[in-house]
């Protein structure tokens, strides 16, 4: 029996309606921006395996970091406990994330790191004994799984079983090109409507609406008038951290800074699920006090991992070499360049670049679904070809491993080429 035979008598997969879905292809072995499949066929891993490898499979750096703690102290619980690696990442955060951001509580995954955000941004007024219940979010955000995150998300699909279940959440357009003053002023009268206790985005780009951009200038404007009327302000950087938009971090292209920042997915460089969400020694403070209800009541088995810090360390140590970071500017340029080619192609609405992320959006003669005919006729060719890219609807996005190849990214550009042309 086949790894994929043995996979559709046990598993239940994400994101997968199994009745209609293709079976999943078996993997076996990555390498660097490679996977091989049970059947010995190679793969170019064009979107870092859910944006979580940018350097790349099996990656030895990591892999003997890893190793290393694995034989010193794998894992100890967290609560009345602390040890080196945790205060290491720790302080490691601190020297790069922008200066406001004080305090490091950590959780097992991006969707969590979001729960943990919104809980405080909630917690943080009831313990001042102020009632603010409404979260303010983009339209088409992704924040995660949790109730929590799921809430602030806007994508319908994963959200429509549990209406009517979640907390207050009020939706603001996305401050795109030609549409800013339209968002500031539905921000202003969202403040002035409701109750508000926190403001949570994707900062410059929305990863699963389809690699959606907008620019810091207006996301700075977004964070003053939160700022103005003491509404606490969230990125969610589960996506766009740890170099993907050129920067260590998205908000590192904004003058305004955030309350709390949520990071995850390259974190540990694809190896170890970990997530870790920040604060200003202000949001800390308020729930610094001699009475026990005003604590954060909110932990996991595996907080702060051991394995997982060392991993991290590995991670950020691997980001900040001079290597590294050549690459992400030759990615970049590269990403440029091709922008350059297809977005003058007569079935291209538009194409757009922020550092290692590139995205094109194809003319459809119907409106496309999230998961409509058109992705899925896309998927199967990129799949075929052996490229692994995920369309979102119409829309084709690259978002490789730092280690990627000139001639890797070359076959990656050629195959989208390719699509355009078969759809």
């Amino acid at each position: 029996m086949t790894l994929t035979e043995k996979d559709s008598q046990y598993l239940w997969h994400p994101y997968t309606q199994h009745k209609t879905a293709q079976a999943p292809i078996a993997i076996s072995r990555g390498e660097g921006a490679l996977l091989w499949d049970e059947n010995g066929k190679e793969y170019i891993d064009a979107i870092a395996s859910w944006w979580v490898n940018p350097f790349g499979h099996s990656n030895k750096f990591i892999a003997d970091a890893i190793y290393k703690q694995l034989t010193t102290l794998e894992h100890v619980l967290f609560g009345g406990f602390t040890h080196e690696p945790a205060i290491k990442v720790a302080e490691k955060l601190i020297e790069i994330l922008p200066k406001n951001q004080q305090k490091i509580f950590f959780s097992d995954n991006g969707s969590t790191a979001v729960e943990v955000a919104i809980k405080v941004a909630l917690q943080y007024f009831f313990n001042k004994n102020e009632r603010r219940t409404t979260i303010i979010a983009f339209e088409n955000a992704f924040h995660g799984d949790t109730f929590a995150a799921m809430a602030a998300s806007g994508i319908s699909f994963y959200t429509q079983a549990f209406q009517g279940m979640f907390i207050d959440v009020v939706r603001i357009p996305v401050p795109v090109k030609g549409k800013e003053e339209e968002s500031f002023d539905a921000l202003k009268n969202v403040i002035e409507n409701h109750n508000c206790a926190g403001f949570i985005f994707e900062p410059l780009v929305q990863g699963a609406a389809g690699m959606v951009m907008y620019e810091p200038e207006a996301l700075a404007k977004l964070i003053q008038i939160c700022s103005e009327n003491k509404v606490l302000t969230i990125a969610d950087e589960v996506m766009t951290g740890f170099g993907k938009t050129g920067k260590t971090f998205a908000m590192d292209y904004v003058s305004e800074q955030p309350d709390m920042i949520c990071l995850s997915k390259a974190l540990t460089g694809g190896t170890i699920p970990m997530a870790i969400t920040t604060f200003t020694q202000e949001v800390f403070d308020a729930f610094y006090d001699d009475d026990i209800n005003k604590a954060l009541f909110h932990g996991h088995t595996f907080t702060a991992n051991p394995t997982g810090c060392a991993a991290a360390l590995a991670s950020i140590d691997l980001l900040e070499t001079d290597e590294m970071q050549a690459n992400i500017e030759r990615i970049n340029a590269s990403h440029l360049n091709f922008q350059k080619k297809i977005e003058k192609h007569s079935k291209v609405i538009i194409a757009r670049t922020l550092g290692v992320i590139f995205a094109v959006e194809i003319k459809s003669d119907s409106e496309e679904s999230y998961y409509g005919s058109m992705r899925t006729k896309l998927y199967n060719f990129f799949i075929d070809k052996g490229v692994v890219l995920r369309p979102v609807g119409n829309i084709v996005y690259i978002l490789p491993p730092y280690i990627m190849t000139d001639e890797q990214l070359g076959k990656v550009y050629q195959t989208i080429e390719e699509a355009i042309e078969m759809v």
